[in-house]
């Protein structure tokens, strides 16, 4: 791969266990992140049996979950169970419940508790600032911004992100996580503006081989890659039985004799 991370780390982000376990031996991915709509496209019916196995089989690196109620006290119980499973286990809270009420009093309950969370569903620097002043004083902690949700609504998210490292780094206990990337350049903005933590789905993941990538050789690649999909598929073209051999008419540009008329239908 032809770029240098510095201190931005890769967590794999998705609920697809076999994905998840093809990643886990590789030293590029520093953590992992799930959440339950990822787990119910994925076919996942048993919240708890599915984080626990994956626990059993990863216990050396951070991992996410997330509650799913929407009340409070509910969300409390809820996270006290999920970081109950493990020392690495980061509780992902909300930053706002259904109905739009800030989790900022729970954030900081739960912080006051030592469970380690990862704020979630953030999209602007006000919740980034509200759930820094929540989790200030707790055990370490993520602030998750979906910063590809952000650019899917035509704003460019990398001046917010960069403003949001800036507003962090006060707290030594608080990582930035750019979540919800869209394609690998996400991973190199992440990297140029010191973004401590990058989620990466399963299927860009696959992709960070191109980092770096000379983009001549890619135009050959390509090329290659339509000639032979073409060949494979057995196309072809029959001749069309349209005359090729005449020749469009040519506008006469010679020098003309200023008597000389010129006709307005030539034949």
């Amino acid at each position: 791969m032809g770029i240098d991370f510095g201190n931005t780390r890769i967590f794999a982000d998705g609920a697809d266990r076999d994905a998840i376990l093809s990643w886990a031996d590789n030293a590029l991915i520093s953590g992992f992140t799930t959440n339950p709509t990822l787990m119910r496209a994925a076919g996942v019916n048993d919240y708890e049996a599915f984080a626990l196995d994956l626990l059993r089989l990863i216990s050396d690196r951070p991992i996410s979950f997330e509650v799913f109620s929407d009340d409070k006290e509910e969300m409390h119980d809820q996270a006290l169970t999920i970081a109950s499973w493990g020392p690495h286990v980061h509780v992902k809270i909300p930053i706002t419940n259904t109905r739009g009420v800030t989790t900022a009093d729970l954030q900081r309950r739960l912080a006051s508790e030592g469970v380690q969370l990862n704020v979630t569903a953030v999209m602007t620097l006000d919740q980034v600032e509200i759930a820094a002043a929540a989790l200030a004083d707790g055990p370490n902690a993520f602030i998750s911004v979906f910063a590809g949700r952000i650019a899917d609504t035509g704003t460019d998210p990398v001046p917010i992100m960069a403003k949001a490292v800036e507003m962090l780094a006060p707290y030594p206990n608080l990582e930035l996580i750019w979540a919800s990337p869209r394609e690998i350049l996400n991973v190199v903005q992440a990297v140029d503006i010191g973004c401590p933590v990058i989620t990466v789905t399963h299927a860009l993941l696959d992709k960070l081989a191109g980092l770096g990538r000379d983009h001549a050789e890619l135009s050959l690649d390509t090329v290659r890659m339509f000639h032979r999909d073409a060949r494979l598929s057995g196309y072809t073209l029959e001749r069309s039985g349209v005359e090729t051999s005449r020749r469009p008419a040519t506008l006469d540009l010679r020098p003309r004799r200023s008597d000389e008329t010129i006709d307005a239908n030539p034949r």
